[in-house]
C-alpha cells in the first residue's frame, strides 16, 4: 500500500472498520490505492459573451477545466459531442456554456434538456436559474408541471427541461403546438446518457430520431450535447443513441483526491442455513450498516449505497442502533435517502451532510443522479451496482483534493460479487463496459414507428435512420394490421387516436398492470405484463418510494394488482419453471464437440410459487401459486456439448477424451453452470441478472444434445444475449472462476444457487459445473489456437465489450 500522506486518513478509517475482527476472519480480500489527480485548466473561449462568463464566474467557476473547454468548443462549432468523465467533473458546464451563449446572442434561439429522472432535471434547472441571465427563460415541462403553466412554457420558454417520457407523450405528440420552439431549436442536451440502456435505451434512441425529424420538419437541425459517466466507446454509444456521428471528449481534467479501495467479502454464517441447507453469508446490507457506524464514530462523512429502497432503510436503522449503543446522540447523525424525496428534503439532506450535522447516509442509486454531494470521506457499496460505470460513479462521491478517501465494496451473496472480490483486476483495472441497446428490436421499433407516422407521415427516404430493412419489415406488418396505410408518398397513421399514450418507453409493450392500494384506490405504480406474475403475485412484497406493501390479489384479465400497506420482516422472490424452444438460429460456431449459437427462441414460463426469506438469507417457507403460463419471444445464446465430450453416457462410459461426467450428475452440473453464467453476464453486458433468464437440460428436443441457454428477459431481446455470444470465452471463464473462488463445499447463493429458480435449486452440482465449463472453454480455446475459422464477433470479445 502507498505511504502517501493523503491516504493515511483512508487507511485509518479502514483499520477502524475491521477493528475487533479476528485476523483469520478478516473480510478484506484486496486493498488498492488510487492516486490523486491534479486539475488542468483552459482559458474561457473567446466566443463566450462576457455576461455569460461573468455569471459563471460569479457562481464559483474561475476558469474551465480543459475537458470542459474542449467539449464546449466542439458544441459551439456545430459538432455533436459526448463528454464522458467521472463524478464531480463539471459536465454541466460543457452544455451550459454553449447553450447560454447561443440564447444570449440569438434572442429567438431555443434549447431542450433531457434527463432520465425528474429530480436530475429539477436540479439542473435550478443551477441554470441560479446563473441569472436575462432572457434565458428556462422552465420545466414534466408530469409535475401544473396545467396552467404548460401553455406559458410552450409559448415563451426558451430552454425547456424535460424527460424522455414527457418528450414522447407531451411534446412530439402535439408538435404543432410547439412550432415556435422547434423552429429555432439550436441545442439538445442528453444528460446521464449512459443510463439509457436495454429496452428503455432502445426506445430513447428511436425517440431521439423522432425528435430530429420533427425538428427538420420545422427547419431546425440542433446540435446534440451528451453527458455520460466514464464508459467504453462513448462516441460509438452516443452515435447509436442519437443516430448521428458524435465526437467524444473523455480525458478528465478535474481534480480528484487520492482514494483507497477495499474489497470486502462477508463471512459465511455457521449458525444459519439457506435453501437445501446451503451456507449463507452475512448480508451486505448488515455489513454496510456496521461499517457505516464505525465510520461515523470516526467522524467521517460517509455514504452507503444499497441496491434496494428497503435495504437502504434497514442499513440506516442498523447503523443507528449500533451508534446509539455507543452514544445516544450519534444515532441522529445517520439517515436514509431514497427516490421520492421532495426537492426541499433533498436540499436539506445535502446541506446537513456538507455542514457535518449528518455524517452517514444510506441510499439507493437515487443519489447517483441529481444530488450535489461529492468530496466525502468514505463511500460503502453494499453489492455491485450492476455496471462498472455505476461503480465508479458511486465511488467517485469520495475524495477531496489534498485529503484521502476510503471506498469499501461489500460483496453480496451473489456469483458476480464473489468473482469481483476475488479478482480485483476485473473491478479496478478493466475498461468500463459499453451500454447495450438495440434500436432494431421489432418489439420496440413497431410502436416507435407507429408514433413517428402519427407525428408526420413516414417516407422511404427516412427509413435508413430507423434501421433500413428492419424498419421496412415492421412497417409492412403495421400495414397488414391496418395500423398504418401505405401510399406512394409514404406511410400514414390511420386512427384519430394518437398512439403515444399507449406506448410505454420504459416497459416492454402491452397494457401495463396497475398496482392499486385497495383501501384508498390510490394508483401506486405500474408493472410490465410480462413481469407481473413474478413481481406482484399474491403475497409479494411490493416497494413504492420506500414504503412497503403486500399484494392481496393479482387480476391479469383486469390488469390490476390490489395491495395493502404492510412492512413484513421478510422479502419475497418468485419461483418459476421455464421451457424453451428454438425458433431460428442466427449464428453458429462449431468447436469440435461444442457448438455455440445465437438465435430467436420462445420461452414458456410459469410462476409456481415464491420464497419468503429474511434479510439474513434464511428461508422461512415456500408458498405455492397457481398462475397461467406466459410465452416470450426473445433472443438467446446457447451452447451444446456432445455425448463424446461429456464421456459419461451409458454406452460410451469413459469415452476417450471425455470428461467422465456420469449421466446422473449431468442435470445438476448443467443447472449449476447455467445459474452461475446468468449471475456473471452483467459483468459483460450492462444488465441485471433479473433482466435475463436461463434453461439447462441434459437432452434438448431442438438441439439433440446437452444444452445450456441464457436468454433476454424482454420481448425481441435487449442485446444482452448478443453480448454474451460475442464475449463467450471471458464470460464463461469468469463464471468458472466465480464458482472455484467460493469456499462453500457444495454450492450456495454466492456461486451456483439462483434466487428465482423454480426447481428449488435442485439438482445442483458445483464440481460438475466446473467440469462442464472446462469442457466448453477447452473446446473453444483449442479450436481458436489451431487456427480454425472463428466468427469475428467471438474472436476478440474484449474488444467488443470494453
Amino acid at each position: 500500500m502507498s505511504d502517501s500522506p493523503d491516504l493515511q486518513g483512508a487507511r485509518r478509517l479502514l483499520q477502524r472498520a475491521i477493528a475487533g475482527i479476528p485476523e483469520e476472519r478478516n473480510p478484506v480480500t484486496h486493498v488498492a490505492d488510487l492516486p490523486a489527480r491534479h486539475a488542468r485548466f483552459a482559458p474561457w473561449p473567446k466566443w463566450a459573451p462576457e455576461p455569460v462568463v461573468a455569471a459563471l464566474r460569479a457562481g464559483g467557476i474561475a476558469r474551465p477545466w480543459t475537458h470542459q473547454a474542449e467539449a464546449a468548443e466542439l458544441a459551439w462549432s456545430g459538432r455533436d459531442v459526448v463528454v464522458a468523465t467521472g463524478t464531480a467533473s463539471g459536465k454541466s458546464l460543457v452544455y451550459q456554456l454553449p447553450v447560454l451563449s447561443r440564447l444570449t446572442t440569438d434572442p429567438k434561439a431555443t434549447a431542450l434538456y433531457l434527463a432520465p429522472t425528474k429530480a436530475l432535471g429539477a436540479d439542473q434547472l435550478r443551477a441554470v436559474s441560479a446563473v441569472d441571465l436575462d432572457g434565458v427563460r428556462a422552465a420545466s415541462y414534466d408530469g409535475d408541471t401544473p396545467l396552467h403553466e404548460r401553455d406559458w412554457v410552450r409559448d415563451h420558454a426558451r430552454w425547456v427541461f424535460t424527460n424522455p417520457d414527457m418528450l414522447h407523450r407531451g411534446v412530439l405528440s402535439a408538435h404543432a403546438r410547439w412550432a415556435r420552439f422547434f423552429r429555432r431549436l439550436s441545442y439538445v442536451v442528453v444528460d446521464e446518457c449512459h443510463s439509457y440502456r436495454g429496452v428503455f435505451g432502445s426506445h430513447v434512441a428511436l425517440l431521439l430520431r423522432r425528435l430530429r425529424r420533427v425538428a427538420r420538419h420545422y427547419g431546425a437541425d440542433p446540435v446534440f450535447v451528451l453527458a455520460s459517466a466514464t464508459t467504453a466507446e462513448p462516441a460509438w454509444f452516443a452515435s447509436r443513441l442519437t443516430g448521428r456521428e458524435c465526437t467524444a471528449v473523455a480525458a478528465d481534467a478535474s481534480p480528484r483526491g487520492a482514494r483507497t479501495v477495499a474489497l470486502w467479502e462477508p463471512p459465511l454464517l455457521e449458525e444459519l442455513a439457506g435453501e437445501n441447507g446451503a451456507p449463507v453469508r452475512r448480508s451486505a446490507g448488515a455489513e454496510a450498516a456496521r461499517i457505516l457506524a464505525e465510520l461515523v464514530i470516526e467522524g467521517a462523512r460517509s455514504l452507503a449505497f444499497v441496491r434496494s429502497r428497503r435495504g437502504a432503510e434497514l442499513t440506516a436503522l442498523g447503523a443507528k442502533r449500533i451508534l446509539r449503543e455507543v452514544d445516544p446522540e450519534l444515532g441522529d447523525a445517520v439517515a436514509a435517502y431514497r427516490a421520492g424525496f421532495l426537492p426541499e428534503e433533498r436540499r436539506a439532506l445535502e446541506k446537513a451532510l456538507l455542514t457535518g450535522k449528518l455524517l452517514g447516509v444510506a441510499t439507493t442509486n437515487a443519489l447517483e443522479l441529481g444530488v450535489d454531494i461529492a468530496g466525502l470521506d468514505a463511500v460503502v457499496l453494499a453489492g455491485y451496482p450492476g455496471t462498472l460505470a455505476s461503480f465508479w460513479q458511486q465511488s467517485g462521491r469520495a475524495g477531496r483534493a489534498g485529503a484521502g478517501a476510503l471506498v469499501v465494496f461489500v460483496a453480496r451473496d451473489d456469483p458476480l460479487d464473489t468473482y469481483l472480490v476475488h479478482h480485483p483486476q476485473a473491478l479496478l483495472d478493466r475498461p468500463v463496459e459499453a451500454a447495450v441497446l438495440d434500436p432494431a428490436n421489432p418489439y420496440v421499433l413497431a410502436p416507435q414507428l407507429a408514433c413517428a407516422a402519427a407525428e408526420l407521415p413516414l417516407t422511404a427516404a427516412e427509413l435508413d435512420d430507423f434501421g433500413g430493412s428492419a424498419a421496412r419489415e415492421v412497417l409492412d406488418a403495421l400495414v397488414a394490421d391496418k395500423m398504418l396505410r401505405r401510399r406512394p408518398s409514404g406511410w400514414y397513421w390511420t386512427s384519430r387516436d394518437r398512439p403515444q399514450h399507449d406506448v410505454d418507453i420504459r416497459g416492454s409493450g402491452g397494457d401495463q398492470v396497475a398496482v392499486v392500494e385497495a383501501d384508498t384506490s390510490r394508483l401506486l405504480g405500474t408493472v410490465d405484463p410480462g413481469s407481473a406474475c413474478s413481481t406482484v403475485h399474491q403475497g409479494a412484497v411490493y416497494l413504492h418510494q420506500g414504503s412497503s406493501y403486500v399484494v392481496d390479489e393479482l387480476d391479469l384479465e383486469a390488469g390490476i394488482a390490489l395491495v395493502h400497506a404492510e412492512d413484513p420482516e421478510w422479502n419475497t422472490s418468485a419461483r418459476e419453471v421455464v421451457d424453451i424452444a428454438v425458433l431460428e438460429t442466427l449464428r453458429t460456431e462449431r468447436h469440435g464437440g461444442v457448438t455455440v449459437c445465437l438465435g430467436e427462441v420462445a420461452v414458456t414460463s410459469q410462476v409456481v410459487g415464491y420464497l419468503r426469506r429474511l434479510p439474513t438469507g434464511e428461508v422461512l417457507d415456500h408458498v405455492a401459486l397457481d398462475l397461467p403460463e406466459q410465452v416470450l419471444r426473445t433472443r438467446a445464446v446457447w451452447y451444446t456439448i456432445t455425448d463424446e465430450l461429456l464421456g459419461g453416457r451409458a454406452e460410451r462410459d469413459r469415452a476417450p477424451g471425455g470428461a467422465g461426467l456420469e449421466p446422473a450428475r449431468l442435470p445438476g452440473a448443467l443447472h449449476a453452470a447455467e445459474h452461475a453464467a446468468i449471475g456473471l453476464l452483467p459483468l459483460f453486458a450492462t444488465c441485471d441478472r433479473w433482466d435475463i433468464g436461463g434453461v439447462s437440460t441434459a437432452l434438448h428436443a431442438d438441439t439433440g444434445e446437452a444444452t445450456v441457454f441464457v436468454h433476454d428477459g424482454h420481448p425481441g431481446g435487449a442485446g444482452f444475449a448478443d453480448r454474451g455470444f460475442a464475449a463467450l470465452v471471458p464470460w464463461l471463464a469468469a463464471t468458472r472462476e466465480a464458482i472455484v473462488s467460493c469456499e462453500c463445499p457444495a454450492g450456495c447463493p454466492s456461486c451456483v444457487q439462483s434466487p428465482k429458480c423454480g426447481n428449488g435449486n435442485d439438482p445442483l452440482d458445483k464440481a460438475g459445473a466446473v467440469t462442464v465449463l472446462d469442457i466448453v472453454l477447452g473446446a473453444v480455446n483449442h479450436e481458436d489456437r489451431h487456427g480454425h475459422e472463428v466468427d469475428q464477433a467471438a474472436e476478440d470479445p474484449a474488444a467488443k465489450i470494453g
